[in-house]
This record gives C-alpha cells, sequence and structure tokens, in this order.
C-alpha cells in the first residue's frame, strides 16, 4: 500500500513538472509570434507610407503629362489654321498671277516681281511650318526629360532635388547641401549617386546641351584660394561639369559652367530658410541653339 502512495505521488509531481514545461513553452511561442506580428505591422506601415508618397508623385507627373498634352494640342490647332491660311493665299495669288498675266497693262517685270513676291510667301509658309514642327518636337523632348528625370530621381527628398520647365528649358536644381561640405567646392560621395542618375538621361539625348550654374546666398565668404561668393559658386559649378565628364562619361563638348553667385537669388536672403533655397546648383538641359538660329532664317542652308 505504501508502495502504491509513492508511486501515485511520483506520477502526480511528474505531471505538474511536465505541464509547467508545456506553460512556458506556450508563453515563449506566444511571445514569438506577437513580436513577428507587431515586425509586420510596422513593416505593412511603412509600406503604406510610401506607397502613398509614391501615388503623390505619380498624380503630380500625371498632371504635367496632362499640361503638356493640352499645350501641345494647342500649339498643333494653331499650326493647322496657319498652314490652311497659307494655302488661301497661295491659291488666291496664283489665280491672280494668271489673272494679271493676261492683261496687257502688267508688264513683263511687273509680272516677275509679283511671281518673286509669291515664293516669297511661299517661302514663309515653309518656314512657319518647320518652326512649329521643332518647337512641338522640342516640347516633347522637354516632356520626355522631365518625366525620365522625375521617374530616376523618385526617392530623393524634394528639398534636394527640383525638376521643373521654365522659359521651354528643363531646370534641375540639387541643393549645396546634398552636393557640397559647408564652403567646400568639392562633391561629396553621397552626391555622386544622383549625378549618375542624372547622367544616365543626359547621355540618352544627345540633342541636347547642358549649361551647369552655381548659386550662392548673399553671405560673404573666402577661403581656400576663394576670393567671394561668386568665385565659389564658378568653382562648384566646375567642380559639377568635371564629375559628370570623369565619372559618368558626359561629353564635355556639350557643357558650359559657370557661377552667378548671389545674384539670382531664388528667395530673400531673410531667413535661414531661404538662403538655404539660394545655395544651389541649377543644370539647365536646353536644346541645341544653332538649330534655332538656323530655323530664324528662312533661306539658310540655301
Amino acid at each position: 500500500m505504501q508502495r502504491l502512495f509513492i508511486t501515485v505521488a511520483f506520477l502526480t509531481t511528474l505531471a505538474s513538472c511536465v505541464s509547467k514545461k508545456s506553460l512556458v513553452a506556450i508563453k515563449n511561442q506566444n511571445q514569438e509570434i506577437q513580436t513577428q506580428l507587431d515586425q509586420a505591422k510596422a513593416s505593412l506601415t511603412d509600406f503604406q507610407t510610401k506607397a502613398s508618397q509614391c501615388d503623390a508623385k505619380t498624380a503630380e507627373l500625371t498632371k504635367s503629362m496632362g499640361l503638356k498634352d493640352a499645350e501641345l494640342q494647342s500649339k498643333t490647332a494653331r499650326l493647322k489654321e496657319l498652314e490652311d491660311q497659307v494655302d488661301f493665299l497661295k491659291k488666291n495669288n496664283n489665280a491672280l498671277f494668271e489673272r494679271m498675266s493676261d492683261l496687257s497693262i502688267v508688264s513683263k517685270s511687273g509680272a516677275e516681281s509679283i511671281k518673286k513676291s509669291i515664293e516669297m510667301m511661299n517661302d514663309q509658309g515653309n518656314y512657319i511650318r518647320n518652326l512649329n514642327a521643332s518647337v512641338q518636337r522640342k516640347d516633347s523632348i522637354n516632356l520626355a526629360l522631365v518625366s525620365n528625370l522625375k521617374r530616376s530621381l523618385s526617392n530623393i527628398s524634394d528639398e534636394d532635388v527640383q525638376i521643373e520647365v521654365k522659359k521651354g528649358v528643363v531646370y534641375v536644381s540639387l541643393s549645396d547641401k546634398m552636393l557640397f561640405k559647408f564652403g567646400s567646392f568639392n562633391v561629396s560621395s553621397s552626391a555622386e549617386t544622383v549625378l549618375e542618375k542624372v547622367a544616365k538621361i543626359l547621355n540618352d539625348y544627345k540633342e541636347i546641351e547642358i549649361l551647369i550654374e552655381g548659386h550662392t546666398d548673399n553671405v560673404p565668404y573666402s577661403g581656400e584660394g576663394l576670393v567671394d561668393n561668386w568665385d565659389l559658386s564658378v568653382k562648384r559649378a566646375t567642380s559639377v561639369a568635371r564629375m559628370l565628364q570623369t565619372k559618368f562619361k558626359v561629353d564635355p563638348a556639350r557643357m558650359i559652367a559657370g557661377g552667378r553667385g548671389e545674384y539670382i537669388p531664388k528667395a530673400s536672403n531673410s531667413s535661414g530658410t531661404n538662403r538655404g533655397q539660394n545655395r544651389r546648383t541649377e543644370i539647365i538641359i536646353t536644346p541645341k541653339l544653332d538649330q534655332f538660329f538656323n530655323l530664324a532664317t528662312p533661306n539658310a542652308g540655301k
């Protein structure tokens, strides 16, 4: 009887130990599951935030493309009007020339003069069509450039990179706090990734020229052999140009580097925030000017 009692007590103690171990294991497993659940929730929140940012930038790009498309349609309609006017004038002038050639009162020299006038009007009509076609082509290139640049630089803060079209050319404005250390004109290693992305787009479009402009605020500065802010802005522009050339193979013959100093600010220098906006380097992407100078002369190339 005593042996039976001892056996029962032993089994009861053993069962109690096993239950405690199982309970501890279950608690540990629950804690691990809860930790994984918290991490999953944090990842989901981060993903939703990034998705919202992406949606906002996509909406902005879609709006910009819609405006450009409307502008292109307006110019196309205007071109059609001009072509109709030219065709109308050509028909009327040809008919007038034929009638006047039959009149004895019109001398041979007079008829030739009228014929030359008609030919000049025909040349002007061709010039208008060529000019409008060139403007439309330039606008299409600008739209493609802006879209590609915004897509490539979508992960960069809007405070550090701004892309816009002004006066028919594309501006890429880069903040100095991203490009340079204070008072330095050596491009920081952290900015190389941004310049590499910009260079890839520039190398895809061989028919554009690149103007690189350095800008500063109005706080006087001198150092490292620099005379003033103007000198610093020039050095920063040439540093960006050299990196685009040497590291990312942008043709130096397409680039112009210059400094504007403090003389074309984006905002008043009355606060630190505004001065930060004024300290920038702008990459200005333009069509090759000689192509448009040729268009300005109807007989160019003849």
